[in-house]
């Protein structure tokens, strides 16, 4: 496969630099990739795949993912994209060569569903009908029982205290054997601290401490709560022992509350971004009495701005002073850093909310022109920067903008005593337009995470799931792109080389799907410098294609 590199010219650039809409043509006859949102059979015990190419023999460990692999059970199926039963994958490397395995996620949702045969938890997007051996008066009655939560772990692999877990976004997660996938404790958030969720996606400091974040629901409506988890075990049976609230923030409207997916930490910063995502929390309380699903109570209301709340990690404040935007919602942040007083934000950010509800198997399952206009009516992702000034007081002028970085063209402008209005600016040229904007970001974690930093990676979207790998260089936004017409890419991981001097030495790595081709699945190493490919593992099994996943490297 040749490398496409794309070199931004001058004049491809907008003329202030700041952020605006790409404007991008329709899509006609896209590939239908029904076959990646099929149930699938795992692979329980190790097996070996074909390598093509040659495998840098420094890499030693396994990569993990995580995603949905089972759609149905009997006669009932899932609605959203999101509620499929969780698969967790293992392609481990050694010395050049790749094994691979996966299962199921032993949760209790799957046990219950696969012993009556039935969806009997609710997901997302799915309600659970009531038990048809009940009787009327009793099938009536069970629609006033509160909804469980899931413990379908689907979105990714996180880390706490050394040990790997997988995690939704409910207070569930499951401790997991990365040796044989086995699925070990399951772990309540609720059980140490007043939580009822916490995001897939926490931050580590590079003392192991973890920050994630979490509603609470009481009497008096939602809090966001900024959470942090300490370093170390103090027995081995440790999970969440030591967990803390950090800080509670009110949100704008207690009973329509934002969603979020993640959130943004930099070196003296939790950054929780309140977009206009909203959760309708008496439709998502009823929702089981009205017979709708949860994901009913979730809306895009564009004219509320997103807000920006800045804590503090140490001392757990909460900035009086708020940044606001237009509306924007955003799934995942690329990174966040302080610099000359100022912190800079950088996220995958859309100017609409609604892709979340769009996601349906049944749209995902489309094809001809019924998935080209899916495709066609959703608002696609770029990646932006917001400036954020750290110091602003009563002394700050109004009505002038406070970014003096001389390189970026993104503005902030104190409105009120404690408002700061923010506009982003692109971290990209109008090439990545053509490859459908960019999500997934992944960067050199371990080394450039809160820090400044040159490469960000991701999947360019020109479909409803990622069809090319991206690096984007932001010291000239030249993008470098894998792209091979029909193959599926998924989120890249970075691999840093152990000898690394530069920020890119290292490889990517993605697990490719080809709905074409029956088992063509194959792992892809791409060098993270040239971005040339280095090899192809061959997996001779059918994939769904699955959200987040991690590298562990063996010690």
């Amino acid at each position: 496969m040749p490398l496409v590199k794309l070199e931004v010219s001058d004049d491809a650039q907008p003329d202030n630099g700041m952020a605006r809409e790409c404007i991008t043509s329709a899509l006609k006859g896209l590939e239908t990739i029904e076959p990646l949102v099929r149930s699938v059979k795992e692979t329980p015990e190790p097996i070996s795949t074909e390598v093509q190419g040659t495998i840098p023999s420094w890499i030693n460990g396994k990569l993990l993912r995580n995603g949905p692999g089972k759609f149905e059970f009997g006669n009932t199926h899932y609605n959203h994209w999101f509620d499929g039963m969780a698969m967790l994958h293992q392609f481990k490397i050694d010395k050049g060569k790749v094994t691979y395995m996966s299962r199921f996620l032993n949760s209790d949702a799957y046990k219950n569903n696969s012993e009556k045969d039935r969806i009997v938890m609710s997901e997302f997007g799915t309600l659970a009908m009531p038990n048809p051996c009940k009787n009327i008066f009793q099938r009536f009655l069970s629609r006033f029982e509160m909804m469980e939560p899931t413990d379908n772990a689907s979105v990714s692999f996180v880390k706490y205290k050394g040990d790997y877990f997988v995690s939704t976004e409910t207070n569930f997660m499951h401790k997991v054997n990365l040796e044989n996938l086995d699925t070990l404790e399951k772990v309540d958030w609720s059980k140490f601290i007043a939580v009822n969720g916490a995001t897939a996606h926490p931050h580590y400091d590079p003392d192991g401490t973890t920050y994630n974040m979490g509603n609470s629901y009481g009497s008096k409506g939602a809090l966001y709560n900024i959470i942090r988890v300490p370093p170390e075990k103090t027995d081995a049976k440790d999970t969440l022992q030591g967990a803390k609230i950090l800080c509670s923030i009110v949100p704008a409207n207690k009973s329509h509350p934002s969603y979020y997916h993640s959130f943004a930490m930099s070196e003296n910063y939790v950054v929780f971004i309140e977009q206009p995502i909203k959760m309708d929390l008496l439709k998502i309380v009823t929702c089981k009495l009205r017979g709708r699903a949860l994901s009913d109570g979730i809306y895009w209301d564009p004219t509320q701005e997103t807000v920006f709340h800045l804590v503090d990690k140490q001392s757990g404040e909460v900035s009086s002073v708020k940044y606001h935007s237009k509306a924007i919602s955003t799934f995942h942040q690329i990174n966040a850093f302080e610099e000359d007083g100022f912190l800079m934000l950088d996220m995958c950010c859309s100017d609409d909310g609604k892709a979340i509800n769009n996601y349906l198997i049944q749209n995902l399952r489309k094809s001809g022109d019924a998935l080209d206009e899916v495709y066609n009516t959703m608002s696609r992702v770029f990646p932006r920067r917001f400036v954020l000034p750290l110091h602003v007081t009563g002394e700050t002028p109004t009505d002038q903008n406070l970014n003096t970085r001389p390189s970026s063209a993104a503005t902030c402008l104190k409105i009120s005593e404690d408002k700061v209005f923010c506009q982003a600016e692109d971290l990209h040229g109008d090439d990545l337009c053509e490859y459908g904007g960019l999500d997934f970001p992944q960067i050199n974690y371990g080394k450039h995470n809160t820090r400044p930093y040159r490469y960000f990676y991701g999947c360019g979207f020109r479909h409803l799931v990622g069809d090319s790998v991206l690096k984007m260089d932001l010291k000239d936004k030249m993008l470098k792109v894998w792209y091979q017409k029909g193959f599926f890419p998924s989120e890249p991981v970075f691999v840093p080389s152990p000898d690394a001097v530069e920020e890119d030495d290292g490889v990517i790595l993605s697990v490719v799907l080809t709905p074409s081709q029956d088992k063509g699945s194959f792992l892809l190493v791409l060098d993270a410098k040239s971005f040339e490919e280095l090899a192809r593992a061959y997996v001779p099994v059918n994939m769904a294609y699955g959200f987040h996943g991690t590298f562990d490297a063996s010690a």
